[in-house]
């Protein structure tokens, strides 16, 4: 399990403990998610990353796309450096994907914001293609690059916390 994984369960165990009157079983929940790779973990100086991967949402009521960052000293975007980070959609695997309205960063994510969690949740039951990645994610030119990964998590029912803090993210963006 991703270290950052683990830190989003953490704080959404915290969650569940404060809310008053609940009563559902924590590993049952665990149980029903499907957890998989967007962007595996890598490090990218002035390109794109590689290995951008789909998530197909059949059966899901919801998607939170996390990107995790490591050290970084450029910027991270969507096709520039300069554009927020965002998730399109398509109906095939290979067809042509388009971005999603609303599914984006309020902006780029900074040099500055190393080891940092930015998430974007998909709420499935709007409408929504069935495939959804990261937007050609694309590092700046920095002196010794941007280290990045992005995982999804999906979520089999309308049942957990849908703000930033209640996932532990620094930025939620919901579409």
């Amino acid at each position: 399990m991703q270290p950052g994984l683990l830190f989003v369960f953490e704080k959404f165990e915290i969650f569940l403990k404060r809310k008053e009157g609940f009563t559902m079983d924590l590993r049952a929940i665990l149980k029903a998610l499907r957890i998989g790779e967007l962007v595996p973990p890598q490090l990218k100086d002035d390109g794109d990353f590689a290995g951008n991967n789909y998530v197909d949402t059949v059966g899901l009521a919801g998607i939170l796309a996390v990107i995790q960052t490591g050290t970084i000293d450029a910027a991270i975007g969507t096709t520039a450096e300069g554009t927020a980070v965002c998730l399109e959609q398509c109906d095939t695997t290979d067809g042509s994907y388009a971005e999603i309205a609303d599914a984006v960063l309020a902006d780029a994510i900074g040099a500055g914001e190393d080891n940092s969690f930015f998430g974007v949740f998909v709420d499935l039951a709007k409408s929504h293609m069935r495939y959804l990645r990261v937007k050609a994610p694309h590092a700046g030119n920095g002196t010794t690059g941007c280290n990045m990964s992005a995982f999804y998590i999906g979520f089999p029912s309308d049942q957990l916390p849908k703000s930033a803090a209640g996932m532990g993210l620094a930025e939620l963006i919901e579409a």
